[in-house]
């Protein structure tokens, strides 16, 4: 990369795992990041790899690594090579746990702070002024899993074979980009208009697939390179076709769980573990160690430290929590971790021989009240976008009755807005019209709706009951539906005819994105800093923007929306404007001033009613397993456990 321009400003960093970064801002207004030169200068292996050496079979542990490995630093030590990590999945879909625990290799990643993205796969980057074009530099001498060299052109065979290829993958974004290959180690990305969220995406899991599709491999599946004998290929598979095929050897397959890095062991990764027995095979998926694995720690030893990974297919969340508290389980962040377990596994920690970590929560609510301010009935419409009507809403909820009896005593009254954690929290949009307060909900309330009938039910101006539903999904969360009845009940004190109707999660999608529904509970999510990328809380940026569905198509102005649009309020536009200008730059602290601005406008909006502040969560860590963190965060965006390096995770025994 050249850095021969005039720099303006330079600062140094601390990438994830102790690996230099230099960031040099140059004053045309571009950007460059690199790792620095590694310390170590001479390297160490496995025990059982340096057998394999020693017998020929195996490249010398130097020609395994790329000239320059990323260099992580131990959580609490040098680490010991050996032993079996012990974990889990629950039912036959669970493959979001193996992502997080062995997928996390990704061209960038987030520290384990989550306050910066920084070198992975590739060593640096270059970002144009524009924030249009983004070149990458990649490692060399980087393997993959089979001892195959990486290089930029498996990077262009999956924009271009896999991507951009309209039989294998149809869900291109709004923004649409080419990859150019520059030379084996470098690569360019441009697109058609300024993407400042690129990069931070790129460390979120939707950085996940540019690292996961080897040429020399799926080329032999795909009809731009196999012209011999791919129909002799796709017979002998059974399947219908050559896109079926190339599915299921190395993407998934639409409509199913399928995900063939998970269900196909033949195909070559960049992880620290090889996979030996694919998901669906049996009741246990196995993991052994990746001897072309592209890290090492500060004294120059390969990782991982870890010999294998065992992850028991279990259909019972029960039976997995038994297991847990037997000690059978050696770090677990997943399914038996909730407020009501707690105290179950407090209580065999000793004979189970392990320990609590934190987990900071990205969820900012545990249930956000959204009222439908582009309702198809204009009458409704405007009482839900009545500001008064929300906060008279609000102050009728007992939110401190709701954490003492469904969130057993955790957590803080708290509306929706970002986690304190988060650089651009906004206490007052966070705390504001928290406070239970039967006669200041009626005061707020008659300024919107003074009249009742008979029965003492509010009536709207054409003198009829104001009546309408909360939908609320069944399932994924069962503590909304307890959640909802409680503030239906609050309402109903206060002469809202409110009702809460739980349904399957698919058909409140279904209403909700049509915009066929009156209000909805949810979880609120972008807490920290995925409110960057997906911050459909505090400005209608999607259907999840569940008060502001229709405002978001217009926005979005998609060819064809699942409702028609609504033109929003200026204020509204506003925050749309903001938000353009937060995408147009790739500077954290100018996107962080951005997105304070919008939430000052939520706050002042004040688009949805929120609950409580989850309690922390918590994972369970064996005692003789080190180098785990004893916090971190847990979100869907900062795939957990995996930026804490779990290749360096280790047994002490």
């Amino acid at each position: 990369m050249t850095t021969s321009r005039a720099i303006s400003r330079r600062r140094f960093l601390q990438a994830a795992g102790g690996s230099g970064v230099t960031i040099l801002y140059l004053a045309n207004g571009g950007k460059v990041v690199a790792q620095t030169p590694v310390a170590p200068t001479s390297f160490t292996e496995a025990p059982a790899l340096a057998e394999l050496v020693a017998a020929g079979t195996l490249p010398a542990v130097a020609d395994r690594l790329p000239i320059n490995p990323l260099v992580v630093e131990p959580t609490e030590a040098v680490g010991k090579y050996g032993g079996t990590w012990r974990t889990a999945l629950l039912g036959g879909a669970d493959t979001l746990w193996l992502a997080r625990t062995v997928g996390y290799d990704y061209l960038l990643r987030y520290s384990p702070e989550w306050d910066e993205v920084v070198p992975g796969i590739a060593s640096g980057y270059e970002v144009s002024p524009d924030n249009m074009t983004f070149t990458f530099t990649l490692r060399d001498g980087m393997k993959w899993s089979d001892g195959q060299p990486f290089s930029a052109d498996d990077i262009l065979f999956y924009v271009n074979d896999y991507y951009l290829n309209p039989d294998l993958n149809g869900a291109l974004g709004n923004n649409p980009f080419t990859a150019t290959k520059i030379d084996n180690l470098t690569f360019s990305v441009t697109f058609e208009r300024p993407n400042g969220l690129f990069i931070s995406n790129l460390g979120s899991s939707a950085g996940e697939p540019w690292t996961q599709y080897p040429k020399h491999y799926l080329g032999q599946f795909h009809e731009t390179y196999n012209t011999t004998n791919l129909d002799q290929l796709v017979a002998d598979a059974g399947v219908a076709d050559w896109i079926e095929l190339f599915r299921t050897r190395g993407s998934s397959i639409p409509g199913t769980p399928y995900n063939a890095l998970w269900q196909n062991a033949e195909l070559p990764r960049l992880h620290a573990w090889s996979m030996t027995t694919p998901y669906g095979d049996g009741d246990r998926v196995t993991f052994e160690r990746n001897p072309y694995y592209w890290k090492v720690d500060t004294a120059g030893n390969q990782l991982p430290y870890i010999d294998n990974i065992n992850f028991d297919v279990i259909q019972d969340a029960e039976v997995l929590l038994l297991k847990a508290s037997a000690g059978e389980i050696d770090m677990h962040t997943r399914h038996i971790n909730t407020l009501q377990n707690k105290p179950v596994l407090a209580s065999t920690q000793e004979s189970g021989q392990y320990h609590f970590i934190d987990l900071i929560q990205a969820i900012m609510n545990t249930g956000c009240f959204m009222l439908n301010m582009t309702h198809k009935d204009l009458a409704i419409r405007e009482v839900f976008a009545s500001k008064d009507f929300r906060v008279g809403l609000s102050h009728a909820i007992d939110r401190q009755e709701i954490i003492d009896t469904v969130y057993v005593s955790q957590g803080e009254p708290w509306q929706c807005g970002p986690r304190p954690e988060a650089p651009f929290y906004n206490e007052t949009l966070a705390k504001q019209y928290t406070e239970f307060d039967v006669a200041l909900a009626n005061e707020h309330l008659d300024r919107v709706l003074p009249n009742k009938d008979g029965d003492g039910w509010r009536l709207r101006a054409d003198g009829t009951r104001l009546t309408f539903v909360v939908e609320a999904a069944t399932g994924q969360f069962p503590e909304l539906i307890d959640v909802g009845t409680l503030v239906v009940g609050y309402w109903q004190n206060v002469g809202i005819d409110v009702q809460l109707r739980p349904e399957d999660r698919s058909l409140m999608f279904e209403r909700t994105d049509a915009n066929d529904h009156d209000a909805a509970i949810w979880p609120g999510g972008s807490g920290v800093l995925d409110a960057l990328s997906s911050g459909y809380m505090y400005l209608p940026l999607s259907s999840s923007s569940r008060y502001g569905v229709a405002w978001s198509y217009w926005w979005t102005a998609s060819a064809s929306p699942a409702a028609e649009p609504v033109e929003p309020p200026e204020a509204v536009k506003a925050q749309y404007a903001l938000y353009d200008q937060l995408t147009a730059t790739s500077d954290p602290e100018e996107q962080y001033e951005q997105m304070r601005q919008i939430l000052v406008i939520a706050q002042e909006q004040f688009y949805a009613i929120g609950i409580s502040l989850p309690a922390p969560g918590y994972g369970i860590v064996k005692n003789t397993m080190k180098n785990v963190p004893a916090s971190m965060f847990d979100a869907t965006v900062y795939p957990t456990p995996g930026p804490s390096n779990t290749c360096q995770y280790f047994f002490d025994v």
